[in-house]
């Protein structure tokens, strides 16, 4: 894997060079209708993943590395970064869960060539400095002569025969090497030599040096190498998903089903793989753990790297489902964005949504995250109201290809739904409605129940309303929504999110063309510790504001 992806021209020049494609579709290099893009992306089938967003490819390398031990594949990943990345903290989140983990399979390339993009890199051809830190995370440490074909290849055999710890090739290199007015010159990052006499000198400075002593063969890359889909039956034992089994109104949070259901999809299904950030207990993830310890990949609080791993792991033909609280999957944001570049099939979940939490106050609320995960192309953001919702959510996820996002709860609330209800993809559940109703009210996870609780009162007011589930926020059933907004002319949303791109924009969006009266109750100002009910009620997402809300509205 390239990690130090904007030297993409190299890398396709060396698959083109071992007969991968024809050496003159080179000439197509960022072309709009070619494959060979200015970075790599898997739009070419001999890309994995993505890369260019720097200090990313460590981390997939570990999920990789982790899957193959999984799977027992033999499989051994290679890492190529540059020095300049070294400075990003996920490439240290995961030098350090590799040692961790002994992961004897991976194998990273540093390319300390000592330039920048703008200015020399922090510890230019200090490679000691390079080694010491690998050293430290306990990586069987070279130090090389980038330049050096015998060095390189020696230092190879001795990374591959390296055992109980992964490896760090270290490899001094000069940037513009052979080319007298480029070597180790500042300002010739990402800049080609222009067709003239400036070409003409550095081709004849470098020369005809280059002799392999046997034609490369490459076998052709496996299609459809990403995560399969989660059956409902597994056909080589015949288990089917156990269904989720509670009785009406009975309390549970929606993280504690969160868990419940990863365990009962792990049971079907052996290609699932659960990681979290040292809050397995919260997010209960730790379900999954007490069960298959060996498909568990505890990431520790590294997020960014948490992440990187879940796409390595989906790579390699894994189902992985990486959970923390939903406020610090912010972190990893860029790796999300990348993943979805990656085409990659991971789930996250994100617990302890919203002020709702309570006591721990604005640190741990999760109130971008919405936003957050509708902005990822081709992204699926669910938002399950209650534990049999959640469950199923959990098994759709699995089947539903791109990034997916389970938005769960820290307190517990009533059971709504039968065992055996039935979710899906863009859908809502219209749990209250009549021909009389005067407002909707459109909500999702704890809100809905202050929606179901303000139904009451307006009810005993003689003032109908309707009540929506909406819990596919992305994508939404517009149909339900638009058909709402026409029949009963109101329209709230509540939402235990900041009012910017949550589920009230979202609606929003869809009820561009219709004509209705609409308000978005959500989170607005800082919020601070308190308990849950004070806090909603502060912020005005509680029963009271609703009824508040339709009574004005309708009035």
């Amino acid at each position: 894997m390239l990690s130090k992806g904007h030297a993409a021209p190299v890398l396709w020049a060396a698959w083109a060079e071992a007969g991968a494609f024809p050496v003159e579709k080179l000439h197509t290099l960022r072309r709009i209708d070619s494959d060979l893009e200015g970075h790599p992306t898997p739009r070419n089938p001999w890309v994995h993943v993505a890369t260019g967003a720097l200090g990313q490819g460590l981390s997939i390398g570990i999920g990789m590395a982790l899957a193959a031990r999984m799977n027992r594949t033999g499989s051994r990943i290679f890492v190529l970064l540059g020095d300049g990345e070294a400075a990003e903290g996920s490439v240290w989140e995961a030098a350090a869960l590799a040692g961790h983990y002994h992961l004897d399979n991976l194998i990273a390339i540093l390319d300390i060539n000592r330039l920048g993009q703008s200015q020399a890199t922090m510890y230019q051809h200090d490679l000691e400095s390079y080694q010491q830190r690998f050293a430290s995370f306990d990586w069987h440490t070279q130090v090389i002569d980038g330049h050096s074909v015998e060095e390189i290849a020696s230092s190879l055999e001795s990374a591959v025969a390296a055992q109980g710890r992964p490896a760090a090739i270290i490899a001094r290199t000069i940037k513009g090497k052979g080319v007298t007015f480029m070597e180790d010159k500042d300002g010739w990052h990402g800049k080609p030599v222009e067709p003239g006499e400036a070409l003409e000198r550095a081709l004849a400075e470098i020369g005809e040096n280059l002799e392999l002593e046997e034609e490369l063969r490459l076998r052709p890359p496996e299609t459809g190498a990403q995560a399969s889909a989660a059956p409902s039956v597994n056909p080589d034992t015949g288990l089917v998903i156990e269904a989720p089994h509670y009785s009406k109104d009975e309390m549970v949070a929606t993280r504690q089903a969160y868990g419940t259901g990863l365990r009962k999809l792990g049971i079907v299904n052996p290609a699932v793989v659960a990681l979290d950030g040292d809050t397995k207990n919260s997010t209960y993830s730790q379900k999954f753990l007490e069960e298959f310890p060996d498909r568990f990949v505890e990431c520790f609080i590294a997020e960014q790297n948490m992440v990187g791993a879940a796409v390595g792991c989906s790579v390699m033909g894994m189902i992985p489902f990486a959970s923390t609280f939903a406020c610090f999957l912010s972190r990893a944001y860029d790796h999300i964005r990348m993943a979805a570049i990656s085409q990659a099939n991971i789930n996250l979940c994100g617990s302890h949504a919203g002020v709702s939490i309570g006591q721990d106050g604005p640190s741990q609320m999760g109130l971008e995250d919405l936003a957050m995960m509708r902005a990822i192309v081709g992204s699926t953001v669910f938002y399950p109201s209650d534990a049999v919702c959640a469950e199923r959510l959990v098994a759709l996820a699995a089947q539903t290809p791109g990034i997916v996002y389970i938005r769960t709860s820290r307190p517990k609330t009533p059971v709504l739904y039968s065992n055996d209800e039935d979710f899906r993809i863009g859908g809502s559940k219209v749990i209250k409605s009549s021909s009389e109703d005067r407002a909707t009210i459109v909500a999702a996870g704890v809100t809905l129940h202050q929606a179901l609780q303000a139904y009451q009162e307006l009810r005993g007011q003689n003032l109908p309303v309707r009540v929506i589930d909406l819990y596919s926020v992305k994508p939404l059933d517009e149909e339900t929504l638009r058909k709402a907004a026409r029949e009963t002319g109101v329209l709230i949303t509540v939402e235990d999110h900041y009012p910017e791109g949550g589920l009230g924009d979202a609606v929003l969006s869809t009820l561009a063309s219709e004509s209705c009266k609409f308000r978005k109750l959500a989170v607005n100002g800082l919020p601070r510790s308190g308990k849950p009910a004070e806090l909603m009620d502060r912020f005005g997402i509680d029963a009271r504001a609703i009824v508040t809300a339709v009574r004005e509205l309708t009035s």
